[in-house]
Formats: C-alpha cells, structure tokens, sequence
C-alpha cells in the first residue's frame, strides 16, 4: 500500500483545516471588497509614495474605461510587460473590470520570446513600460506585423513616486511614445465613468501566466478565478499573516509566486503591498527598514543577494517574521547560513505556475526536516483539498521513501494551457496535475523534491540525479555553485557534466573536482567532465536553466 490516501501530512497541519474554506468567488470580489472596507488605507507603497486603495480603483478604472472604448471585449487578453511596478497591478485590475484576461509577460524576455507569447496570446491591448516598447516591442511588430497589438497603453517605471532611486533609475527618463497612450496621462484625465462590470465566474480564466521555460518556450497557464482565490486564501490560512500587515513583493509579481503570494494576498488580507521595480538588494533592504514588511516569498537567490549584495542587519530584518522560498531547491547549508546572515529561519514552499503556487509549505511554527539519504530539504506537506502521490514510470503509485514523480490535484490546479491541447493532453489528465518533478515522500507525509524528470541521467541503466551530484560538489570549499547536465557518452549512453562556479582566486582545477567526486560517488554518477564557469544561467525567479547548458 502506497499510502497517500491516508494523507499521513494531516498530522502536521498544527490545527489548519483538511477543508479550505473560500469566501470569494473571484479575485476582482476580493479586491472590491477591500476597497469596500477601507479606501482610503494604502494599497501599494513605491518608494516614496503611497498609492490608497481609492486611488489604484480609480487608476483602474481608467484604464478599464479606455480599454471599452477602443473595443476591448470580455474574454480578451490584456498583456502586462512590465517589472514589479504599481503598473501592473492597475493592469490586472483594470482587465478583472472588464471581464478581461491579464496576460503577464516577463519583462526579462527578448524578441523572440515576446513575439512567441503575443501570437499564442493573440492580445487586443498591450501595458509595456516605455522603454521596453521602444526596445522590444517595437523591432517584434517590425519583424512581424501579424503580432501587432491594437491598442498600447505605456508606462515609466517613475511614475507615482519622486524619489528617482538612482541605483533604480539612473539615466532613466520617462520615453511617452506618441504611438501608444500614456498611463499617466490616462489617469490624470480621467473623469471617473467606469465601464459596467460584466459578469465573472468562479471558473473564468483570470490570468495568464507563462510557465518557467526550464525546457524551451513556455507555456500560458490558464489560471481561473477559483484557482485564484482558492491559492491566495492558502497562504493568509498557512502563513498566518495577519489583516494589515504589508508584504514585500521579493519575487517578480508576473510570475506566480509573486502574483499569489504578495499582489492577491495583500488584497485579501488588506494589506499594503511593497514594490521595488527590480529586485535590487540595496533598494529590497531600504525597502524592509523603510516599509517594515512582516511577509515575502521568493527564490533562494533572493535572499542570498539580500545576505551578499546589501548591508541590511539581523535587527533590521527582524520585523520580516515570515520568510518564504520558493522555485528553487534549498541547500540545508545555504538555509543555515541565511538563517545567521539575516537573523530569521527561511521556511520552504513549494509549487509550479500550473498549481497557481503553493501545493506545498513548511507550517511557520515547524522546521523542514532533511532526509539524511539525500541531504535535502523537505518541501513541505501538501496544503489543504490537496492530492499529492509519487508514481513510477507506468504511472503506479511508490510507497514511502521511493523517488518517482510528483502528481497533484487540488482546487489550486489549472484545467488547461491556453490554446495548447497536446501539452494540456501531456501534463493534465483528470483533474491531476503530472509536475515533472521527481521526488519522494517519507514515512511521516513530509515530502522531497530532487530533480526534474528532464533532468534525470540515464548511465549505463543508472539513474543519475543531478541534485546528488551537485550537493557533493558543493561541499567543496572552492566551489560556489554547480549544475549538472547529461552528455552523450558512447558506451554509457549518458553520463554527468558538471558546470562549477569557483571563489574567488580559488586554484582549483577541473581534474581536481572530478578526482574530488570519483571518492565520494559510485562510479557511475560522478561526472566525466568538468567546466569552469563564471556563472549559471538562471531564469527571472531563480529556476536554474539547464536546458542553456545543454546547449
């Protein structure tokens, strides 16, 4: 017997319901609802401005009246290529008004990429930071008319504030296209006729959200209002955050974890929301002592910057009581030194877009556990209404302690990807979610995540997980970081190649790592080849990108 139907994770959820309760049906219900209860409280603080709840409604609403006028239809995409400004939650806002569908696109893609989402998204409006229109946009439409947008609304990344953080904004200049409409502009003139609210239901899709990309182009996530709302009220309940306290927005708010996890959640606990533009350690650490925030969620990397890249004390940290990673596995020995570097115990979460962000968390009052096989981090226990099995390669369920892959259910798991039915076909079947993720759960329901299954290299037969080899790599005192990588190997089929990051005016050489791994590993997993790098390529949330190393 498996097991998982027992949910032996129960016993860990300290009093927290197996049954979630969920009071809104959609998001915009959520954000009205706080605007009901205190317009005039702060909805967004930017630097040194502080945005009211009245104030972004009525920001909105502009936007929502323009977006009519020009056609703009219920069901229609609303793209959002900007960084972690007040922007972009008027965007969002403005597209739940009208019934429409927000489409956030990282502003980290190029080209190629934006060209890929405009024509799966197939956009009737576009809400670009100016610089990013004039840069990207613009030499995408040039390449090919077919992804022109009717209607461009842009912004300045300086709007809303007066502060003009140089380290932010040096030499930056609001650009006002005249080929598209100022935002600034728009709201400054607006009148306050809002456009009629049209009917919105629970499953209505109410963002689009691309994949992480790990393993090519991504995919739209069609996340509705139910997924929404049912993942936002997951982490008020899990975390125990508290009405009123501000959040830090430490992950890019166009990914999930950041649009879950700071902008919706601070809607529904009425909360003001911290941004930052960029993830800049010096201005996040200004932003903490300044803003006091007692919530945030981000990738590991993150808060290694903020220990690394910035002067901010243990005291300073402090009233930062809830801290959270998320979209990168966790070192024990990374936690342990954050943990002394920032003064405060890091709790793991753990997700994909695809599960509108937590499936699983590590409870406040509790540690992760590290399984002693591994060495990792446990990344949880599956949140409430949450299916979480490990299956083999037939699809069979693993009993405890046996690695295979991660299939979930739950409220928090989206139906389809947005006009893609063969990946829809690949990765969701009756209701349940295959994540490709491979991992484990052990005896008492804490569950481990070590490697996708893309990632897993087959020697000889062997399986050889990535993560095991890099956890011995990184035990060296020379090395920083390191990423595995299949390689074809004529008489293995595949074998390991380790991409390492050294210290500084470190000597160490590649033989050396491999003669360093060959005493410590069975023959098979230790890598064959060795390459020095500056750095590892990483995606806008921290995700390593191993499909750049494979070339």
């Amino acid at each position: 017997m498996s097991g998982y139907a027992d949910r032996p994770w129960l016993a860990h959820y300290g009093g927290r319901p197996a049954h979630l309760p969920v009071e809104f049906d959609t998001a915009l219900d959520i954000w009205e609802a706080a605007v009901a209860a205190g317009p005039h409280e702060p909805a967004v603080l930017y630097f040194d401005a502080t945005i009211t709840r009245a104030e972004l409604d009525r920001a909105a609403d502009a936007l929502a009246a323009l977006l009519v006028a020009r056609g703009f239809r219920p069901g229609d995409r609303l793209a959002i290529y900007v960084q972690n400004d007040p922007a972009f939650v008027v965007g969002v806002l403005a597209a739940w008004k009208v019934g429409g569908i927000p489409a956030a696109i990282s502003p980290m893609s190029k080209t190629d990429e934006l060209a890929w989402l405009l024509r799966r998204y197939r956009p009737t409006a576009l809400l670009a930071l100016d610089d990013l229109y004039i840069r990207v946009v613009r030499p995408a439409v040039a390449a090919d008319t077919a992804i022109a947008v009717p209607i461009v609304v842009t912004t300045s990344a300086r709007d809303l504030q007066k502060r003009d953080d140089q380290r932010l904004f040096a030499g930056v200049e609001p650009l006002r296209p005249p080929d598209t409409v100022d935002l600034a502009a728009l709201i400054a003139g607006f009148d306050g006729a809002a456009p009629p609210r049209p009917p919105v239901r629970p499953d209505d899709v109410a963002v689009l959200l691309a994949t992480s990309g790990t393993t090519g182009f991504p995919k739209g996530a069609r996340i509705s209002h139910a997924n929404l709302t049912f993942n936002t009220r997951t982490y008020q309940l899990w975390t125990g955050l508290r009405a009123g306290e501000p959040i830090l927005a430490l992950a890019p708010i166009f990914h999930v974890t950041g649009l879950v996890g700071a902008v919706t959640l601070a809607m529904l606990v009425r909360a003001p929301l911290v941004l930052t533009h960029r993830i800049h350690p010096g201005v996040v650490a200004d932003a903490i002592r300044e803003h006091r925030p007692a919530f945030a969620v981000a990738a590991i990397t993150a808060y290694i910057a903020l220990a690394d890249e910035s002067d901010i004390t243990p005291d300073e940290m402090a009233p930062l009581r809830l801290r959270y990673s998320g979209g990168a596995p966790v070192e024990p020995d990374v936690a342990e030194r954050l943990e002394a570097a920032l003064g405060g115990y890091i709790h793991n979460i753990y997700g994909q877009t695809e599960t509108t962000s937590p499936t699983h968390i590590v409870p406040p009052e509790t540690r992760s556990p590290v399984d002693a096989e591994t060495g990792v981090l446990s990344v949880g226990v599956p949140v409430s209404d949450t299916m979480v099995r490990i299956v083999d390669d037939d699809g069979r369920d693993l009993p405890a302690g046996e690695i295979g892959e991660l299939i979930t259910s739950g409220p928090q798991v989206i139906d389809a990807y947005w006009d893609d039915p063969e990946a829809t076909a690949a990765a969701l079947t009756g209701g349940e979610l295959r994540t490709g993720d491979i991992g484990f759960m052990d005896a008492d329901g804490w569950f481990y995540v070590v490697d996708r299954s893309t990632d897993v290299i087959n020697a000889s037969g062997y399986k050889i997980m990535p993560h095991e080899v890099e956890v011995v790599l990184g035990r060296h005192p020379d090395v920083v970081e390191a990423a595995i990588v299949g390689i074809p190997d004529d008489y293995r089929g595949e074998s390991a190649k380790a991409y390492v990051v050294l210290a500084a005016g470190s000597t160490t050489t590649e033989s050396d790592l491999v003669a360093y791994c060959r005493e410590r590993m069975a023959a098979y997993k230790y890598p064959r080849e060795v390459e020095l790098v500056g750095s590892l390529p990483r995606s806008a949330t921290g995700k390593l990108l191993r499909r750049k190393l494979r070339g």
